[in-house]
């Protein structure tokens, strides 16, 4: 089955049932597991927080997990499996969207952006993904173009960047 390539890992090939749900129990359970003992910072839904956090999703995040009144892109159309739609409301605790995001998902398209952004860049992400369930298409737009910084001038003086 394996060295024969009988699966069909394409991106344009849904996974079958039986394998579509071990792969989500796996990647449910696994991040549940890491996110343990991860502690919220205190201000987690500051404006401040929120406002940077607008600034990172709309550069970094809005082109796979869209925003409200968003239309999906080439890119989001294309994953499998696709990104959550996090304007949608999530289940998951800040800590655990802190691990996903810090940590990425392997075998999807969600990268490890801890290995260029730091904590607290990353707790700026949950604090604004935690406020897209409840934004209007509008509220959206105007957040995203309100933030204090772009992002390469955010990351400029961070270790390793230009």
């Amino acid at each position: 089955f394996i060295y024969l390539g009988v699966y069909n890992i394409a991106a344009d090939e849904p996974h079958t049932p039986a394998v579509y749900s071990m792969l989500e129990r796996l990647r449910d359970r696994s991040i549940e597991a890491r996110a343990r003992g991860i502690t919220p910072p205190a201000d987690l839904a500051s404006a401040q927080r929120v406002s940077v956090g607008a600034g990172l999703y709309g550069e970094m995040c809005s082109g796979c997990h869209l925003g409200p009144g968003v239309e999906k892109s080439e890119m989001s159309q294309g994953l499998y499996p696709q990104a959550p739609e996090l304007a949608r409301a999530q289940d998951l605790t800040p800590a655990q969207q802190f691990w996903i995001i810090k940590h990425g998902v392997k075998l999807s398209a969600m990268p490890a952006w801890g290995k260029t952004h730091p904590d607290p860049l990353i707790w700026n992400m949950v604090a604004f993904v935690r406020k897209l369930p409840g934004m209007t298409p509008e509220q959206y737009k105007a957040l995203v173009a309100s933030a204090p910084a772009d992002h390469d001038e955010m990351m400029k003086d961070m270790p390793g960047m230009k």
